[in-house]
């Protein structure tokens, strides 16, 4: 396919957490979109990252926690994540969630695909 587009089945599965895994589907110069399956009874530990994270709950139920604020989400609900605070995921029913990032996140190269080239700014 050309540089760019990308097939789902062709990404990576990476168990990044018990219960948890996510494939990264597209990056670019300034945004990476990654899919994550998360299985009920999961969570994604209280942590923080310097990326803004926008997020987009496909199907399923949790509880997500931003800053302070819980608030139980399910599908069609989104979230927007600024660098630097705190956060963290109960999965309630199994999900699966969008996550865009940007930066894009090192740690979540796809590790099937080597170095890709990176768009010219």
């Amino acid at each position: 396919m050309p540089d760019g587009l990308n097939r789902n089945h062709e990404a990576t599965p990476v168990e990044m957490l018990p219960g948890i895994v996510r494939r990264t589907l597209s990056e670019g110069a300034h945004t990476m979109l990654c899919e994550l399956h998360l299985k009920a009874g999961s969570v994604v530990p209280a942590h923080t990252h310097p990326h803004e994270q926008t997020g987009y709950l496909a199907s399923g139920r949790f509880r997500f926690r931003l800053g302070d604020r819980w608030e139980e989400l399910g599908p069609g609900d989104s979230w927007c994540v600024p660098g630097g605070v705190d956060h963290e995921v109960h999965v309630l029913e199994d999900a699966v969630a969008v996550d865009i990032f940007s930066p894009p996140r090192e740690e979540y190269r796809d590790p099937g695909k080597g170095e890709r080239p990176r768009a010219v700014e």
